[in-house]
């Protein structure tokens, strides 16, 4: 055997259809009974006919050179709004087609002309910086250079983001809406002086090179589903209900299938898991990973009003909405949550995708909600995760209602035994169902985009030559990209393997 890719996630159904393509035998082996870990869509309540993109949502680094190469027959719709922000009866609009209907919704004219200087630079930086990421690794001083920009790299690479934010922009909202996008996924403050606010920032602003989060037409699982085509037409064998127990830096790696033992050999095993996990089944200790976030899925019977009578529901539904996310307020969150609080007024914001993409609705009226909440780390959870839960929902929930002019509540689908369509899943959830370590939906925190240590290497390396990370927790990793199954494949094609 040429490969065994250990999970069936995004990134490893990406290497197999590359490694298969180029004639080499491969295995996929899927601990779960379907293929996608985390980009699945899932009929999530009994007897609604609605299919929810679960646990990750958007599109933004998946690299259109993967979507090319491989031929996958996925559509990416963009939103023309890019985000709403309400604030007591009126609100923040970003409309990416009227730049005046924006600057509208400004409270200061400063603050609007310093939103399109700041964007349009992290522009330029994401043109230059993202076709990097399918190549092998620059050193840093050959990445500076390619931005061939100082104040973008002082800003974005060097200064803690926070400074550059309060520095920039002069309103709290505005300030807290840029600020989150060095939050998602990641528990750190505005001024970490480890700058690992500004690597989640600079994945969040760089995909393809125009840094838009795109809703995949179908939900989530079709980008999986597409994946899982192209490895299987390449060629490739993908076996799911197979749980692997052990890996050997020679390329032995054992696994059950039922309750049936099997060995299978490689000259290379790619493990789509994350490093934790690779470290386990390489039987050494493994590093300790957190994630720091809430997931909640709903499904409603109509979008609620607003507070803000100026802006459609289905305007300010149509971006990302965010609730409670001002420069103060995230800062507050951050400081309950360090403390070991349930922060009393969650930060959190929402997608509505069948707004953009009805497909996934077959239920008239019918809309999807699913909400992201910030600084919820996995410490809250551990002791008792049932009421830790239970805790945070209704936290998250009221600090929703604050800003809208109706109960949340009152605007839920109900299944046909009359339940409300709503699950939360906190960190542990996503350990205990898709193995992420700590519930980190990056597998551990993202790192930058060049290495002093490794330059021209892909990134996927490991201690052992023959054993490859293509997960999330590879260099240039993090999110729903394909960049690391694509990379572990390269380092194989490319012979420096």
């Amino acid at each position: 055997m040429d490969v065994v890719i250990v999970g069936g996630g995004h990134n490893g159904l990406v290497a197999a259809a590359y490694l298969a393509r180029a004639g080499k035998t491969v295995l996929v082996l899927e601990r779960l009974d379907s293929v996608g870990g985390a980009a699945v869509s899932f009929q999530a309540f009994p007897g609604v006919d609605v299919r929810l993109s679960r646990y990750s949502y958007l599109v933004s680094l998946l690299p259109r050179k993967v979507i090319s190469d491989l031929g996958l027959p996925i559509t990416l719709l963009r939103r023309r709004m890019s985000s709403y922000t309400p604030v007591g009866d009126r609100g923040l609009l970003v409309d990416t087609e009227d730049p005046s209907r924006t600057a509208s919704s400004f409270v200061d004219p400063a603050d609007f002309a310093a939103w399109q200087r700041f964007y349009a630079m992290t522009g330029r930086v994401a043109e230059r910086v993202f076709p990097t990421l399918t190549e092998p690794l620059p050193g840093r001083a050959s990445l500076r250079s390619a931005v061939n920009d100082d104040e973008a790299w002082r800003v974005l690479f060097e200064e803690p983001i926070g400074h550059v934010i309060e520095r920039t922009f002069r309103d709290d909202t505005v300030r807290g809406v840029v600020l989150t996008d060095a939050l998602i996924g990641t528990f750190a403050g505005a001024d970490d002086p480890s700058l690992l606010q500004n690597r989640c920032f600079l994945y969040h602003v760089i995909g393809n090179g125009t840094g838009d989060w795109d809703v995949p037409v179908g939900g989530m699982g079709s980008v999986t589903a597409a994946l899982e085509d192209a490895a299987r037409s390449a060629g490739a064998q993908i076996l799911t209900g197979a749980t692997v127990t052990s890996i050997t830096p020679d390329g032995e790696v054992r696994y059950l299938a039922g309750e049936t033992s099997h060995v299978a050999h490689a000259d290379h095993v790619l493990v789509n898991a994350s490093p934790a996990e690779l470290s386990r089944l390489l039987g050494e200790t493994p590093d300790p990973a957190e994630g720091a976030q809430l997931k909640v899925n709903m499904i409603l019977r109509r979008l609620p009003r607003l507070r803000d009578t100026t802006v459609d529901p289905h305007d300010a539904f149509g971006g990302t909405f965010h609730v409670n996310e001002s420069f103060s307020q995230l800062a507050q969150a951050f400081s309950e949550a360090s403390a070991g609080q349930i922060p009393s007024l969650p930060p959190c914001e929402i997608y509505c995708h069948s707004l953009t993409d009805p497909s996934i609705v077959r239920e008239p009226g019918a809309h999807t909600l699913t909400l992201f909440g910030l600084h919820m780390p996995a410490r809250l959870f551990t002791a008792d995760n049932d009421t830790a839960r239970a805790r945070a929902l209704d936290a998250t929930l009221a600090s929703l209602n604050q800003v809208l002019a109706e109960p949340i509540q009152d605007c839920l689908w109900l299944d046909p035994d009359g339940r409300p369509c709503i699950e939360a899943k906190t960190p542990v959830d996503l350990e205990e169902s898709i193995g992420l370590p700590g519930g980190h939906i990056f597998h551990r925190d993202l790192s930058w985009p060049y290495s002093d240590d490794a330059p021209g290497s892909w990134g996927v390396e490991t201690a052992h030559p023959r054993i490859l990370l293509c997960g999330a927790g590879a260099q240039r990793g993090g999110g729903v990209s394909g960049i690391p199954g694509h990379n572990a494949a390269m380092k194989i094609l490319t012979g420096t393997a």
